[in-house]
């Protein structure tokens, strides 16, 4: 048996802690008023400037997950005092934001892959025609996702510039073979060639659709959408709008 030295050191190392805990249970039952006076120094400075100014919240009325809830409040907070700052401000900066970047790097990536096309094929009718489709499949993505409801977040916008590039992959084969005399491209090697590539591609893309992460998953469905109207663009609008293969002459 231990000695009772050794025994007393024992109990106190084990129930010290008990009567720490026990204290701390007993302190926070024992309830007393709340003041400023009272309340630690870092909470009342979030509350209170240094100036006298005091901090005032307003939650909005309604459902605080919905956009236009949130977009609505802000603009009233806003007319009343032009400083406020907060989540709901911050968040629609950051869409502003987020969407104005996301239309200027659309736009200078348009540019951009117009004046390569324009550089490599130096004919404006088949620069059009190489873009015309492209345009097209965005704007069936765009209606698709309006018909079953898929929103365009954040997370999702990045499958549009992703859209541009493939689909200009996709065009420029059939614009370059009917530059070049080619005839019937839908029954071409071609037209097979651009059929597995999409196959492929949709591998990858499926493969975001069936994530977990909600984000991914409709990044991946948005690129699915995308990438089946650019397919129906490729093989069924694409040789349609280039109509009759031209002759040597007019090729000159």
């Amino acid at each position: 048996a231990a000695p009772p030295a050794t025994r007393a050191a024992i109990d106190a190392m084990l129930s010290q802690p008990l009567a720490v805990m026990l204290d701390s249970v007993r302190a926070s039952l024992q309830a007393q008023p709340v003041t400023r006076a009272t309340l630690p120094a870092e909470i009342v400075r979030d509350w209170v400037a240094p100036d006298g100014r005091e901090r005032v919240q307003a939650n909005p009325s309604g459902d605080a997950n919905d956009n236009a809830t949130i977009h609505r409040f802000r603009d009233a907070v806003l007319a009343v005092t032009p400083a406020a700052s907060g989540l709901p401000v911050a968040t629609q900066a950051a869409a502003f934001t987020i969407a104005g970047a996301f239309v200027q790097a659309g736009a200078i990536a348009f540019l951009l892959v117009s004046l390569f096309l324009w550089l490599v094929l130096r004919d404006l009718r088949e620069v059009l025609f190489t873009l015309a489709p492209v345009i097209l499949s965005i704007f069936l993505t765009l209606g698709t996702c309006v018909v079953i409801g898929q929103p365009i977040n954040f997370a999702n916008i990045i499958a549009f510039p992703l859209l541009f590039g493939v689909g200009v992959a996709f065009h420029i084969y059939f614009v370059m073979a009917w530059r070049g005399g080619a005839t019937n491209l839908l029954q071409s090697a071609l037209a097979r060639a651009v059929l597995f590539s999409a196959l492929a591609t949709g591998t990858a893309f499926g493969s975001l659709w069936l994530s977990d992460h909600p984000g991914t998953a409709s990044m991946g469905k948005i690129l699915m959408i995308s990438l089946a109207w650019t397919l129906v663009c490729a093989l069924v609008f694409e040789p349609a709008l280039l109509g009759p293969v031209r002759t040597k002459r007019q090729r000159r």
